[in-house]
């Protein structure tokens, strides 16, 4: 079931104090949707609903937590529904980053991404999902994932397993839920100029090295913005689709992994080859 517009529509949008997730609420607010918004970061979650509200926006609830933390995400999900209902759109969007090679990766850094990107999406979904159908509205999923949840990109192991995650959960929920009206839609950004690609934690790797640093300066000069980013998901809200991408260079890449699978590992190996030996050089 198509959503033609996000007018009068209550939206739950996590991750919405900064990058993509911020982008979006403003956008969706400025479309006459009705928010609900969460992030970690209290004073930048402050800030935006301020904004939103400062233009007209409505902003109906929102609080800082952690979604990792199963708890948080029921009693947020228990405030909303006592007073305001079930949600027609929600927008798992909130993510953290970690990199490193196998041998450098420590437990606690494959925990946090996992308990963050991966687990911290299914709270929402167990806690908002069966109140969506129960309401027989229908509704949309937005579940961000990541070219790393496409590519086996270099030193990504940890985070690409939270992201493949969350495309396999997309995956079978779009077909799961489409006998109820509720569409899903898998967002895949590549470069997005967000304050996470300044904040990446790259295990092993000295952030301050001029090279590393040149290199991130070449990624953010190739990145999309947020806003950008944030009206590609819209429209895909809009428009039922669910493979979403924010910028044309990953959906090249993920049609010639598909058409293309030998010379896309011979790429892929190359790849991997020159960040360890850049990595090598400057650890």
């Amino acid at each position: 079931m198509k959503l033609s517009s996000l007018q009068g529509k209550k939206c739950l949008i996590t991750g919405a104090a900064s990058g993509i997730g911020r982008a979006t609420a403003v956008v969706a607010a400025g479309e006459g949707a009705e928010l609900y918004l969460t992030d970690v970061q209290a004073d930048g979650l402050e800030a935006v609903v301020a904004e939103i509200r400062a233009k007209g926006g409505q902003v109906a609830l929102y609080q800082a937590f952690d979604i990792a933390d199963y708890d948080a995400v029921c009693a947020f999900a228990r405030d909303i529904h006592s007073v305001h209902g079930s949600m027609d759109v929600l927008m798992n969007i909130a993510g953290i980053s970690i990199w490193g090679s196998i041998d450098r990766l420590q437990h606690e850094h494959w925990r946090q991404v996992i308990e963050i990107n991966l687990m911290g999406p299914i709270h929402v979904l167990e806690s908002f999902v069966p109140k969506m159908i129960e309401a027989g509205r229908g509704g949309h999923i937005v579940n961000v994932s990541s070219a790393a949840g496409l590519f086996g990109l270099p030193w990504h192991a940890a985070y690409s397993a939270s992201k493949f995650g969350v495309r396999g959960i997309s995956e079978v929920l779009r077909f799961d839920l489409a006998k109820h009206g509720i569409g899903v839609s898998l967002v895949c950004p590549g470069a997005v100029n967000t304050p996470l690609v300044g904040s990446v934690n790259i295990v092993g790797v000295d952030r301050n090295n001029p090279e590393v640093q040149a290199t991130v300066k070449r990624f953010q000069r190739h990145a999309v913005t947020p806003e950008k980013a944030a009206q590609a998901i819209l429209k895909g809200i809009k428009d039922n689709r669910y493979m979403v991408f924010t910028s044309p260079d990953i959906q090249v890449g993920y049609w010639f992994q598909c058409k293309f699978a030998l010379p896309y590992e011979l790429v892929m190996r190359l790849l991997n080859r020159q960040v360890r030996l850049l990595a090598e050089k400057h650890s």
